[in-house]
């Protein structure tokens, strides 16, 4: 035990590293170009900080807005745990509401430690609490992030088509993609080449893979999750399951429209401009690294330049969303769904159908 919690510290310090030094990069980026623009103005060094900007970036927006982003992320996440138990209540488990939310919001609050770490700690929380089978629930977690997957591919096409002059003028102004990838069938045979030694010596191996215990022990996880993955399709109401789906995702993307509104330099800026920030923003999350930091920052800063919002601004706007939401939110309501959910839970005994009793 104490060799895995001394692993899982140096996992946190190598993805904290590479979200810092991503975030760092980027402010040496834009700390050298703001240097030279305050140089430009006449402005003296000494009175030109990128950081002394951010921080009164952050105390001049308008926290009206800031509290509506707050406010949504939080209702996003009713829908999602309400979706969440649609789907464990398809394998005739009865969870309740707070133990969904609450959990939720530990696994955000895990991602900031180690990326995806939330996707096995919330479902684990959740199958504690609600003494439900943890390989079942953690099949209706990836369910739910396949659906994600699904929905922000539908909405980067959608940005894509509303804003196709945008991006592809933006894009172009720089090296191609082709020039910046070279080219990456060269090294397909390679690839094919390992796949074939691997599969061989699996075929040559596979009745003793077959007999071993660890693969029984495997066979009998994958079943179990391969359920959790079956969930959707015993839903009930799948109308409102559809419904929270989109819910979701309109929330998120009515966080940032909110936060365009706090802060004044990206105030007047449209609607498909945020739409943009936001999918762009998203893939930054995507990333691994601690909640996003460093690839959300390069990325939604990235997006607010197609539409003119100068570096240092779409710095300090990237920090803004960015810090309101996981201190505000996920660091918050994280450590009080620790201290709650032991709490809540102490009398607490699941009501199952004789299924899973």
């Amino acid at each position: 035990m104490p060799q895995q919690a001394l692993l899982n510290f140096f996992k946190f310090l190598l993805f904290l590293g590479v979200g810092v030094g991503i975030l760092y990069l980027v402010y040496l980026n834009q700390n050298a170009a703001y240097t030279e623009d305050c140089a430009l103005k006449g402005i003296a060094a000494a009175d030109c900080s990128l950081l002394q900007k951010v921080w009164n970036d952050f105390k001049s927006v308008n926290y009206f807005w800031i509290l509506l982003v707050l406010v949504s992320f939080t209702l996003s996440n009713v829908s999602r745990a309400l979706r969440w138990n649609m789907l464990l209540r398809s394998l005739d488990y009865r969870p309740t509401f707070g133990n969904a939310f609450l959990t939720t919001f530990i696994g955000y609050f895990a991602n900031l430690g180690l990326p995806r770490m939330g996707e096995i700690v919330r479902p684990g929380m959740m199958a504690r609490y609600e003494k439900m089978k943890v390989e079942q629930v953690i099949g209706t977690v990836v369910l739910e992030r396949m659906i994600d997957v699904i929905t922000i591919l539908i909405v980067t096409a959608t940005a894509v088509l509303l804003a196709f002059d945008n991006i592809v003028g933006f894009f172009m102004e720089y090296a191609s993609l082709s020039e910046k990838l070279g080219n990456p069938l060269a090294i397909l045979p390679y690839v094919l080449a390992v796949l074939i030694v691997i599969g061989a010596v699996l075929w040559f191996l596979r009745q003793r893979i077959a007999n071993s215990k660890w693969f029984r022990k495997i066979k009998e996880l994958a079943i179990g999750f391969w359920h959790g993955l079956q969930s959707i399709r015993k839903v009930e109401r799948p109308g409102i399951f559809v419904f929270h789906s989109i819910a979701i995702w309109v929330l998120y993307y009515a966080m940032t429209y909110f936060c365009f509104l706090a802060f004044a330099p990206t105030a007047n800026l449209s609607m498909v401009a945020a739409l943009v920030v936001f999918v762009f923003g998203g893939w930054g999350i995507v990333i691994p690294s601690p909640g996003g930091m460093g690839t959300y920052h390069f990325l939604a800063q990235t997006a607010l330049a197609m539409y003119g919002v100068s570096g240092d601004d779409g710095f300090s706007w990237a920090n803004i969303s960015f810090f309101s939401i996981q201190i505000g939110c996920n660091v918050l309501i994280g450590i009080l769904a620790l201290i709650l959910l032991p709490i809540i839970n102490k009398h607490y005994q699941p009501k199952h159908t004789l299924s899973n009793a």
